[in-house]
């Protein structure tokens, strides 16, 4: 929670954006903050120049709220294990087979391919990628801003 006090106000999808961008890579590869004084996120990169758009405070301030990871909220593997107990519990073993070794996810997707159910993963990784982000929003103080629609 920063500590200047303020509240810090971004849109859901710009939240989502930015969750996904810092969970594509292992954990620290990518990073976003919110500036709570200006609604806005930026992004940090290791392989990508993304200094210009970072503030010169960001390295001695402890206003900025840091995007968590997946592993964070615990959105990686247990949920991969959660859905196999849930949606394939014959097939439970196998799924948590895969989590031995590199390429897990791969794997797990073409095993949901093989039976249609990959579509069902997606809408349940949604659901509880957006269970987790409000929650975590919800502790650390931050509220949604409305989606402006095209009109």
């Amino acid at each position: 929670m920063p500590s200047s006090g303020s509240i810090a106000k971004v849109k859901y999808s710009k939240l989502l954006d930015a969750f996904h961008f810092v969970s594509f890579g292992e954990p620290f590869e990518h990073r976003a903050f919110i500036n709570p004084n200006t609604e806005t996120i930026f992004y940090l990169s290791e392989g990508f120049d993304t200094e210009d758009d970072v503030p010169d405070d960001f390295e001695t301030s402890d206003q900025y709220i840091a995007i968590p990871h997946k592993h964070d909220l615990d959105l990686g593997r247990h949920l991969v294990l959660s859905f196999a107990e849930e949606h394939l519990p014959e097939s439970y073993d196998v799924v948590a087979g895969y989590f031995r070794k590199r390429g897990a996810y791969r794997r797990f997707k073409e095993f949901l391919e093989d039976r249609s159910q990959l579509e069902q993963w997606f809408a349940y990784e949604a659901q509880a990628i957006e269970v987790a982000l409000r929650a975590w929003a919800d502790d650390e103080e931050i509220q949604f801003l409305p989606e402006q629609t095209a009109t």
